[in-house]
């Protein structure tokens, strides 16, 4: 069902939908088709349109109807490639579509606490629209089940010139930040945009329910202050980035991964989107709505200060924002908040004056350090960002009128907020022309200290809550980082996939024009590399440095403290010269990876390495259509005459590249098999081997084993050739559980994993022997590795990340180490336990193996599946499985 409304403008451009979208088709012509969706990669299966408006000429949304929605989306494939088109903004304001309405659901989760459902959403929104010409909507992507992502834009309405004016300033002040700020007409007219994220975390509601309210609001106050606000800015609201797990109370999306946690790996929709939406909006401020801290919390966040941040731009106006934010929830006097009392630290029911700012009120390892949250990712498109924590937890007795609660004091904050930036747009504007002005020049970077902090302009209050503990580390800048190709590249695959990674981003990427020679290395020509003097140095550095170890920095930590895909995506990545030296050239610029697939003319037989993720996918492609492919000794997937038309199909599909082969190099190699695997474990096992390629899962735990053995029903292992344990399988010795394992395992089973649990299962039926130790489990970052054993030598990788570290001591003699621990390279490792942690760890087993009779064991202390993020991981992890199967 289309709930019609009229469309005043259409937007430019042409956009097409990764395999989450649903398939759809586009009535317009080419030229005129609108573009409010994100576009994924060179992997989509679909074409999607959402939103399409009318201008004078109709578009009419010719996907799925509502009744489709009854049943969820397919999921889209993990780690899905990422490239395609910007998110494109409408070409004039307001942009009002025909939105598609979803079936209301009486088990959804908003029932309960009686805030909004994502099936009222279209509704309310196309009344706004019919009531307002101030407000627009556009659908910028689809959730993991399908449901549509609203973008709400609240200003004066603007013709097609003044759009495109608008548009124009607003790359002014990215690309080109000097002329930009001497520009007159741009400072007194540019439309400084405010974005509010309402709802990334499903089961925290009530942003979405205020940012309804303050939309209404605005839509339809008739006072100057409203009139002046809309004319001078662009207000908008994602009302929801996770309406799945808002259905169904969970934090988590439908892929079973946290959305605010994703936005450096990218491997849901919902980050996606958020990341295409920061790009296209470029706003000054974002504010990101959670909860639930008993008492309202508002950002900026304690140390430790991440490095590659600007906080000379942002905490100035940061900080004044969360007090303004305090002084205007205290002065509301909401009846049923909650209040911090600075001195004891306790949340109480009277009004003491305050709410709780981290900066202020929490000593350290809160949110700030690492860019994979929103609000710190979007510090680094130069917007100052707030996460905001609501009191509430609207889930017991009292839910609705918690929910209730929460909804005016985040109507209160968003209003703050918006009324802050208005009053201040001027400095904040010049703040982020300034932060993009320093990656351009390729500025110094200049870490703010006690020292210096006196200097910085704007609002003062902060700075005498910053002391030298809270220092932020200094970062000594490259001029570039090169990804070289050729023989100088682990991973050609994941290399290529880095580099659209990259773009996703926004990072600005070129290649090398000739060979180039530098601090001693010739580069091959097309090598890609990413110079830092661009708009967005802070966070191309902040993904491909290798990060700092913070352990002595601070007493904890609230999540990752280190990423680098740099160093965990099993690319090669080199760091060159200095900030302040000449540009690395001749180049030009990327705009995706280069297509690398091919199969060499007249060859008979061909081979591809398998050293990245794609490669793995395109093996376990070839052998799920049930191609002949041998693997090679030095880590090759070779295939004959009758694979070659499958050959060059998943040349094109996964950019793989083949090489001439001989006949004998082709019969040398062992036979691969297409796997079943069964796994226990949770939503990291099942998509990251999803994402490598293994189609054939069977999920299976100890109950259901022991169970199945006992009564002679299916255990999950009937079919299966490798059975993979990513948490435990706790099956006690001589049980009926325990001795079918024991029966499949002398049928040529294998068992691989990781972690404890998984030494412990192999352990138990004699594949493998000794001590497995767990490191410290707040501790977590990149690790050096070394390669002594001969699974994973063939494409063999230097670094690991670990959360927490596992390692494996007093081994047996039919235990194999296959990879070593090195020093601890960036992150945090609490040192309260040193005894158990990485001074002990250097030299350690890191993954281990081991074989008795046809049976064969791998484990891993690597945390090689963690969020499906360290890719390199992955690969190994793939390399295992097959030889435990062969």
């Amino acid at each position: 069902m289309l709930v019609r409304t009229r469309s005043l403008a259409v937007l430019t451009g042409v956009a097409l939908t990764g395999a989450a979208l649903v398939a759809g088709s586009l009535t317009a012509p080419a030229a005129a088709q609108p573009s409010g969706v994100l576009v994924e990669g060179r992997a989509a299966t679909g074409v999607a349109t959402a939103g399409l408006g009318r201008g004078i000429e109709a578009n009419v949304l010719a996907g799925p109807t509502a009744r489709d929605e009854d049943r969820p989306a397919d999921p889209p494939a993990p780690l899905p490639a990422l490239g395609g088109d910007p998110l494109r903004m409408p070409a004039s304001y307001p942009y009002q579509p025909e939105l598609r309405v979803f079936p209301s659901d009486a088990a959804d989760a908003t029932e309960l606490n009686g805030t909004v459902s994502h099936a009222d959403l279209s509704p309310h929104l196309t009344r706004l629209m019919e009531r307002s010409d101030r407000v627009s909507t556009q659908v910028v992507g689809r959730s993991t089940e399908g449901r549509d992502l609203y973008l709400v834009t609240v200003t004066a309405p603007e013709r097609r010139a003044e759009t495109a004016r608008q548009t124009a300033w607003r790359e002014e002040i990215r690309e080109r930040p000097d002329e930009a700020l001497r520009n007159r007409e741009l400072r007194a007219d540019y439309k400084t945009p405010i974005w509010i994220s309402a709802n990334i975390h499903g089961d925290e509601w009530e942003g979405t329910d205020a940012a309804l309210r303050v939309v209404e609001r605005l839509a339809t106050a008739d006072d100057a202050g409203t009139r002046s606000m809309l004319e001078h800015h662009r207000i908008v609201f994602s009302l929801t980035l996770n309406p799945d797990g808002r259905s169904h109370a969970t934090r988590s999306t439908s892929l079973g991964l946290d959305a605010n946690r994703d936005m450096v790996t990218l491997a849901t929709p919902e980050a996606r989107s958020y990341v295409r939406t920061v790009q296209a909006v470029q706003p000054l401020f974002a504010g990101d709505f959670h909860g639930y801290t008993d008492v309202l919390q508002v950002e900026p966040a304690g140390p430790p200060h991440g490095e590659n941040y600007e906080y000379d731009l942002f905490l100035p106006h940061a900080y004044a924002i969360a007090r303004q934010v305090e002084d205007d929830v205290v002065a509301a006097e909401i009846e049923g908040n909650t209040y911090y009392d600075r001195d004891t630290g306790e949340v109480v029911a009277g009004n003491t004056g305050s709410v709780k700012i981290p900066y202020r009120d929490t000593p350290s390892g809160w949110d700030d350090y690492p860019p994979v949250f929103t609000a710190q990712y979007a510090l680094f498109h130069g917007a100052v960002a707030s996460t905001v924590e609501l009191p509430l937890k609207p889930t017991g007795a009292t839910a609705r009128a918690d929910a209730t609660v929460n909804t005016e004091v985040a109507a209160t904050v968003m209003r703050s907020m918006i009324d802050y930036v208005h009053t201040s747009s001027d400095s904040m504007l010049a703040d982020q022309a300034e932060m993009f002005r320093r990656g351009l020049a390729g500025a110094p970077k200049v870490a703010l200290t006690a020292e210096n902090i006196g200097a910085v302009p704007g609002p003062d209050e902060w700075k005498q809550l910053w002391d030298e503990a809270d220092d932020q580390g200094a970062v000594r800048l490259p001029r570039a980082y090169v990804i070289p190709v050729g023989s100088g590249q682990r991973s050609a695959s994941d290399a290529e996939d880095l580099v659209d990674a990259l773009l996703f981003h926004g990072v600005e990427v070129e290649r090398l024009a000739a060979p180039t020679r530098v601090a001693g290395t010739t580069y091959p020509s097309g090598s890609y590399v990413v110079d830092l003097h661009q708009p967005l140095r802070g966070l191309a550095n902040t993904l491909l440095a290798l990060g700092s170890d913070i352990s002595e920095d601070v007493p904890a930590m609230y999540d990752v403290s280190a990423w680098s895909p740099a160093y965990l995506w099993g690319a090669t990545v080199e760091r060159v010269g200095g900030t302040a030296d000449g540009p690395i050239g001749p180049t030009a610029p990327v705009r995706r990876g280069a297509p690398r697939g091919s199969v060499p003319d007249g060859a008979r037989y061909v081979a591809f390495d398998v050293a990245g993720v794609g490669d793995h996918r395109a093996l376990n492609d070839l052998l799920g259509q049930g191609v002949t492919v041998r693997l090679t000794a030095d880590g090759r997937a070779a295939v004959g005459p009758r694979g070659l038309r499958a050959a060059r199909d998943v040349a094109d599909r996964y950019d793989i590249s083949f090489e001439t082969v001989s006949r004998a190099e082709y019969a040398a190699g062992e036979l691969g098999e297409d796997l079943t695997v069964a796994y226990a474990g949770n939503q990291d096992d099942r998509l990251s081997l999803l994402a490598l390629g293994f189609d054939d899962l069977v999920p299976v735990s100890a109950a259901q084993i022991e169970a199945g053995a006992a009564n002679g029903t299916p255990t999950g292992l009937e079919d299966a050739d490798v059975l993979w344990v990513g948490s435990s399988l706790d099956l006690r010795v001589g049980s009926a559980g325990h001795e079918h394992v024991l029966s499949w395992l002398h049928d040529d089973g294998a068992i691989v994993g990781r972690g404890a649990g998984a030494f412990a299962a192999a352990e138990s039926y004699g594949l493998v022997s000794g001590t497995a130790l767990t490191g410290d489990p707040a501790s977590n970052g990149i690790i050096a590795t070394s390669t002594p054993g001969e699974v994973l030598d063939d494409h063999a990788q230097d670094h690991g990340f670990v959360y927490p570290a596992v390692w494996f001591t007093d081994l047996g003699e039919e235990t194999t180490t296959e990879l070593t621990y090195g020093g601890f390279r960036a992150g945090y490792w609490r040192l309260t336990r040193e005894p158990d942690g990485r001074g002990s760890v250097i030299g350690q087993a890191a993954a281990v193996s081991g074989k008795v009779g046809h049976a064969r064991a791998f484990v891993f202390g690597t945390s090689v599946f963690f969020r499906t993020h360290p890719r390199g991981g992955l690969s190994q992890a793939a390399t295992a499985i097959h030889w435990a199967a062969r």
